[in-house]
């Protein structure tokens, strides 16, 4: 069992950065993929980035690449995404996941999920 715990989440001006953090607890962090979705209101929860067990390997969605950078931290079972230039369509709630499949980004293959942490961009 993994439990995982977003923050950072806040309400920023167009063209912000924030950095969301999830931290986890429970079974050993570097045996997980690591992955953070989003899901705006009436929408379905989306892929956003992704990042590998050793942190070595990275995967964006088309939407977020050259903007957002997911990295993650074993020693302190944290992962994190840096999300710069931030647009008024990046607004929703952020999800961090853990799976075992790599790569991989629909929600069915990621068995954990934390609460998640409201994101909000104003124009």
């Amino acid at each position: 069992q993994v439990q995982l715990v977003e923050s950072g989440g806040a309400l920023v001006q167009a063209g912000g950065s924030l950095k969301l953090s999830c931290t986890a607890s429970g079974r050993t962090f570097s045996g997980y993929v690591m992955a953070w979705f989003r899901q705006a209101p009436g929408k379905e929860r989306e892929f956003v980035a992704a990042i590998d067990w050793s942190g070595r390997s990275t995967y964006y969605a088309d939407s977020v690449k050259g903007r957002f950078t997911d990295s993650r931290d074993n020693a302190k079972n944290t992962v994190y995404l840096q999300m710069d230039n931030l647009k008024p369509e990046d607004t929703a709630v952020y999800y961090c996941a853990a799976g075992s499949i790599w790569p991989a980004i629909t929600v069915p293959q990621y068995r954990y999920w934390g609460q998640g942490t409201q994101v909000t961009v104003s124009s």
